[in-house]
């Protein structure tokens, strides 16, 4: 007799998590790759952080933490907000979790019952639409386009029905596209009056190439603001995030942490107490991003994807591909097997529009996208004549 599989584990797939499998079987036969798939940065973490790891390892016994973390870093992430936006956040308030992964989890569950209705913005990080899934929450999916700058809007909103939430992310994955401080008010101010709690993704701040990126907070201090050392910090296998809670969630999701996780890892926040005086080391990393961001917008054009998303911030473009004559997934598969650039098919931010696009992420190396530019460029050429219709 088969053994019952619940419902919940049949959610799809992480679909860039796949096309780096693949590509890793590709490198494990010798091969080589490109990586313009996977959105983290190629480079260490700041050597502050790596030094306080080795004093961790060298001092600490490394045991559990408190649910919501370290004090000392818990007191970081407050100062980190009253110096980088001027709002005075609470300690208390302050949730540091096992990446946004983690966060995301925890809101979802403290926020949220079964059936509740939770919005988000096609193209979007599929993670958000899966958890929910599995949670038994409806993700109820607002298409967006250049129109909106691939951003939510209250008109948007208020056509999709009643709502119990929204999640937004500034920059955006995979749009880079960031809400300017007018329309994220806008936003803020419409959920509060409709009573839909938000929760903000604001893992790529410090990540954008024109100004700087405004926390959710600084409109509504209410809403439930996540965060990450992965990104801007370039700490992606260190797992560790970070949660700003609105006082009415700080005990449920403190209960839900002790049971979930206990602690985030002990390790990872000793060092991470450093990273916050590591800002010159990860805007030496966010100048190399603007690099590459501008080779790729100069050579993707040229070699014929010239409908982009607004890259204002993060380290990826997202790309129309609508008039080559190949779905997203199949140029994904060819691209890698023909020329060893790995990138990510539309279709896992966009189920119902993604096959017509795809995701570049320029996290790596100058010289790999380089590279990359001129492999493609070749590729392209090489394909049947086409006319885009999209």
């Amino acid at each position: 007799m088969a053994l019952k599989v619940a419902a919940r584990g049949r959610i799809p797939p992480f679909i860039v998590m796949d096309v780096m499998r693949a590509a890793a079987q590709r490198e494990a036969a010798g091969e080589g790759v490109l990586h313009l798939e996977v959105g983290q940065p190629s480079t260490p973490a700041p050597p502050g952080v790596l030094a306080a790891a080795h004093h961790a390892l060298d001092t600490d016994v490394l045991g559990y933490t408190l649910a919501f973390g370290l004090p000392d870093l818990r007191q970081a992430i407050a100062r980190h907000y009253a110096a980088w936006y001027g709002v005075d956040v609470p300690v208390e308030r302050i949730a540091v979790t096992v990446g946004s992964s983690g966060a995301f989890v925890l809101a979802f569950l403290a926020a949220f019952a079964p059936g509740d209705r939770v919005a988000l913005a096609d193209p979007g990080y599929p993670a958000y639409r899966n958890i929910l899934s599995a949670l038994d929450i409806e993700a109820v999916s607002i298409p967006t386009g250049p129109e909106t700058r691939y951003q939510p809007t209250p008109a948007l909103l208020a056509a999709a029905g009643p709502l119990d939430g929204l999640i937004v992310a500034s920059p955006a994955n995979p749009t880079g596209t960031v809400l300017s401080p007018t329309a994220l008010a806008e936003l803020t101010g419409y959920c509060r009056d409709a009573g839909i709690r938000l929760v903000s993704d604001e893992i790529y701040h410090g990540i954008v190439y024109d100004g700087r990126a405004e926390t959710a907070l600084a409109a509504d201090p209410s809403a439930i603001v996540i965060n990450s050392f992965s990104k801007y910090f370039s700490m992606t296998g260190w797992r560790l995030g970070w949660m700003i809670l609105p006082e009415d969630l700080v005990r449920p999701v403190e209960c839900l942490a002790q049971n979930l996780f206990i602690s985030p890892p002990a390790i990872s926040q000793a060092a991470a107490i450093a990273a916050f005086d590591c800002t010159a080391d990860a805007d030496a990393h966010v100048r190399r991003y603007a690099a590459n961001r501008a080779l790729l917008l100069e050579a993707l054009p040229a070699a014929g994807l010239d409908r982009l998303a607004p890259a204002d911030g993060a380290f990826y473009l997202y790309a129309d591909i609508a008039g080559i004559g190949l779905d997203s997934e199949t140029l994904c598969r060819r691209l890698l097997a023909e020329t060893g650039i790995a990138i990510t098919p539309g279709t896992d931010f966009d189920p119902a529009r993604g096959h017509a696009t795809v995701r570049f992420s320029y996290a790596g190396s100058t010289d790999d996208m380089a590279e990359a530019a001129n492999r493609l460029g070749d590729w392209m050429r090489r394909l049947p004549p086409r006319t885009r219709t999209g």
